[in-house]
């Protein structure tokens, strides 16, 4: 058996190759490959063409950013000013004075005295209850008007919606506590304050 070397048999293939027949082979193959090459680029940029790939920026831009909001109506409310009692007694700076009245509600007790008079031993006013339990307590304030949540507020602040766009709106506050605040002025009847995290200028959406 005749025995053939390594470079032989590279020779017998580069002369097989140089065939007609193998040439045609081989730019048939190429033709193929790069035809499919140019149809599968071509597939891929019609389909990310029609597909609609959702970006949360460009949909806020578009449709406006999705928020929780409180249309503003005069309600009776209630507004709870803290203030600790012991035997019957608190005491109260002056800056606090016209928050505390004779006869207002303390949970199940009451205010019986306001003094108008600091007291020397202590330079505070002095608060009279009846029936009131030892420890921090809460006097009722009950006004009727605009009450806003404390987390709604931006500084002296609240954020409107104006023709679907989120505006900042100065208002003037009457009194608060912890929760709420009663707006004395800068609100009015059929305002929409929004409650969510928004900035000046931004286009909303009212979620129902």
């Amino acid at each position: 058996m005749e025995k053939i070397t390594k470079t032989e048999r590279i020779e017998r293939i580069v002369k097989k190759l140089k065939t007609r027949k193998s040439k045609n082979v081989i730019y048939t193959i190429i033709v193929a490959l790069v035809v499919f090459a140019f149809s599968y680029r071509f597939y891929m940029v019609s389909a990310e063409n029609n597909f609609d790939v959702f970006n949360i920026i460009r949909n806020n831009e578009k449709n406006g950013v999705p928020v929780y909001v409180l249309e503003m109506k005069k309600t009776d409310g209630v507004l709870y000013e803290p203030i600790t009692i012991k035997n019957n007694r608190g005491f109260i700076s002056g800056a606090r004075l016209n928050l505390f009245r004779s006869g207002q509600k303390i949970g199940n007790c009451k205010i019986v005295s306001v003094s108008r008079n600091i007291d020397l031993d202590t330079g505070m006013h002095v608060v009279k209850t009846s029936g009131c339990a030892n420890g921090l307590q809460y006097a009722e304030n009950q006004k009727n008007g605009f009450y806003v949540p404390v987390s709604a507020l931006h500084g002296n602040a609240v954020y409107v919606v104006e023709n679907d766009i989120a505006t900042l709106r100065e208002i003037v506050i009457e009194n608060r506590d912890i929760e709420n605040v009663l707006v004395k002025s800068g609100i009015n009847d059929g305002d929409i304050v929004i409650l969510s995290n928004i900035h000046d200028g931004e286009k909303v959406k009212i979620e129902k």
